[in-house]
């Protein structure tokens, strides 16, 4: 018979398709399948629609077998079949969609097509030189078979085929030096496939499978007792599960059912904090099962990890990682999607960045926030577990894209009390302030140990103020994003101003620094450009010096640049940094002393003075030997 060719458009697409669209060949077996479901729909429809089609739904099935020596699959459904004008019309012009003719032509919105003959059908070529298509419609009584060997075109001829349905039959190229398809006539494998792939496929797909176990021979040992070894036989057996646990009923299934697929599916040990579960309709249909993880992987907080949610059309998996349905704030999150609704370019793997996504994005997003909130709230142990893990990424959160995501994420927040000695939200910590405090006072260190022993802490404890310990890398970003909470300003103890001080007061201490003016220039010069400034402290009781800055860059921001592996030290951003010292602390009097009598010795004095202060905000000495001579050479 003349062979046919494809459209020069279609020709293009082909080898378009087969070269670069698709990533993962394995995704041949996906399409065929979902193609087999439509087949079986359409006909279950057709029986519903007409009483006199003999057709029972527990007949309905898809089988795939495995011939080793033939290299061939073969996918087989018993559903609606082609005619011989259907074979031309939807595998001569790729990607046509006979799916999607067929959904325009029916009003229900019971049948869910999820595959199409066109581009997903022509996949099979990424594994195969020649697809063979044996197909009989139902209702008639000529099969008809159509045959390619790629975009040099193809063939129909009638056939004998002794029920409806169809066969795909794939023959899998031979190896090469780049590609090993014979891992494709594997029975594990396309096991395995089907499992990863088209598990909850509605409808049962066979395979014969080799199943083992230990039997009696009928002869005895030397005991007696009976002897036993492992046959092996083949048994039909049905790979998929059909029904996904997220499109049961909530009544049938319970949390710890859910908490056990989460740990089976995601391969976690530890049970999840929430399961939250989504069932929306309207203008966009999906069904969602999430959960927010107790411990965060290993790979977490690396270039490593891949976030996303599983993506699934009508029970067939689109994509393992979606992140464009899980807003990167909350990348913790873990579990499926599935939608009927969702729009796909020429290949499932190529999703459109469309309406539909973002609608899904958006209402998840407030799902995971609403839950977040209900775990804070009502099971605050189990928030501060989950908090431990992803405390952090919540707080990237807010500091990502200029603080977009700051209203969403502020109330879900905890830092450490100093008053309450334990973690508080920003809400708690202002229900807490008493009368006249107008400013939410915080403290960074290196570790909360440290953020609590600064010196710069005394001035606001005096007033019986609360303070909140910072010791993470990303805390002091966090805080100067939201810059505010409730109105309320957020305020640095090692910041040049805290506000607590009388108009009367800061003009004595003008006075003061102004009467001292000579010993702190005399400080300044010996320092040179080491600090911006050198000024008496207001905010010091007890301790002889402290360091501050002015400006928008704090110390422990300068230390989390200079962190960056392979920064340029000359390039990093600087602190202002400010020499506050103590003018009642009994070491000023002396340094008073020796400046007016032995200045070289002052100088030295004033050197050790700025070490100490770096000392006490954790800050590196340049060079520790030559301050550890100054200190010695002050004896």
């Amino acid at each position: 018979m003349a062979k046919k060719q494809f459209k020069t458009e279609s020709k293009q697409l082909l080898n378009l398709m087969i070269n670069s669209i698709y990533t993962h060949r394995e995704i041949f077996l996906r399409e065929i399948i979902s193609n087999a479901s439509d087949a079986i729909d359409k006909l279950l429809y057709k029986s519903i629609t007409e009483p006199d089609v003999p057709v029972s739904r527990e007949d309905l099935k898809i089988s795939v077998s495995i011939d080793k020596d033939a290299r061939t699959i073969t996918v087989s459904d018993n559903g609606i079949g082609m005619s011989k004008e259907d074979l031309d019309t939807n595998l001569g012009v790729i990607a046509h969609s006979g799916s999607s003719e067929f959904k325009k032509g029916i009003e229900s919105n019971d049948v869910d097509i999820i595959g199409q003959f066109g581009v997903g059908f022509y996949s099979a070529f990424l594994v195969s030189d020649k697809v063979t298509v044996r197909t009989k419609a139902y209702g008639s009584d000529q099969a008809y078979q159509w045959t390619s060997e790629g975009s040099d075109g193809y063939s129909i001829k009638e056939c004998e085929k002794d029920s409806w349905g169809t066969d795909v039959i794939m023959h899998i190229r031979e190896d090469n030096e780049e590609e090993d398809y014979s891992e494709y006539l594997s029975s594990y494998m396309i096991e395995d496939l089907i499992k990863k792939y088209s598990d909850y496929v509605r409808w049962p797909i066979h395979m014969m499978l080799e199943k083992g176990a230990m039997e009696e021979t009928g002869e005895k040992d030397e005991n007696g007792e009976p002897k036993k070894e492992w046959r092996t036989h083949v048994e039909d057996t049905v790979v998929n599960s059909m029904v996904p646990i997220w499109q049961r009923p909530k009544k049938d299934v319970s949390d710890d059912d859910c908490k056990a697929f989460y740990k089976e599916k995601f391969h976690d040990f530890e049970d999840p904090v929430s399961v939250i579960r989504v069932n929306a309709e309207g203008a966009v249909s999906y069904k969602a099962m999430l959960f927010v993880p107790k411990v965060a992987p290993y790979n977490f907080y690396s270039r490593d990890f891949e976030p996303g949610l599983q993506l699934y059309s009508s029970g067939v998996l689109i994509m393992d990682k979606c992140k464009d349905v899980l807003p990167d704030c909350f990348r913790f999150v873990r579990g499926i999607v599935d939608s009927p609704d969702i729009s796909l370019n020429i290949s499932r793997e190529m999703l459109q960045h469309d309406r539909q996504l973002q609608m899904i994005k958006s209402n998840l997003e407030k799902k995971i926030k609403a839950e977040l909130s209900r775990l804070l709230k009502d099971d605050r142990e189990s928030y501060e577990a989950f908090y431990k893990s992803f405390g952090p990424q919540l707080k990237y959160g807010v500091v990502d894209g200029f603080g977009a995501n700051a209203e969403l994420l502020k109330d879900l927040i905890m830092l450490h009390s100093y008053d309450m000695d334990k973690l508080v939200t920003f809400k708690e910590y202002v229900e807490a302030m008493p009368n006249g405090q107008d400013r939410i006072y915080y403290a960074s260190a290196d570790s909360i140990a440290r953020a609590k022993q600064l010196p710069q802490n005394e001035q606001i404890r005096e007033k019986g103020y609360d303070i909140l310990l910072m010791s993470e890398e990303v805390d002091d970003f966090m805080i100067r994003t939201l810059r505010s909470y409730e109105e309320k300003q957020f305020c640095d103890v090692t910041g040049s101003d805290l506000g607590l001080e009388t108009e009367e007061e800061k003009k004595e201490s003008d006075a003061k620094e102004e009467s001292e003016k000579e010993t702190l220039d005399f400080i300044k010069d010996a320092l040179g450009d080491k600090v911006e400034k050198v000024r008496l402290s207001r905010k010091l009781k007890s301790h002889a010096v402290c360091l501050t800055t002015d400006g928008e860059i704090s110390l422990e921001m300068e230390k989390y640049f200079a962190s960056v592996p392979g920064t340029d030290m000359g390039d990093i951003p600087k602190a202002k940094r400010v020499l506050e010292i103590n003018a009642d602390h009994p070491i000023y009097q002396v340094l008073k002393d020796t400046i007016a009598n032995d200045k070289e010795k002052a100088k030295t004095m004033a050197e050790v003075m700025y070490g100490q202060a770096l000392l006490i905000a954790g800050m590196p000495i340049d060079d520790v030997l030559d301050y550890s001579d100054k200190v010695f050479g002050l004896f």
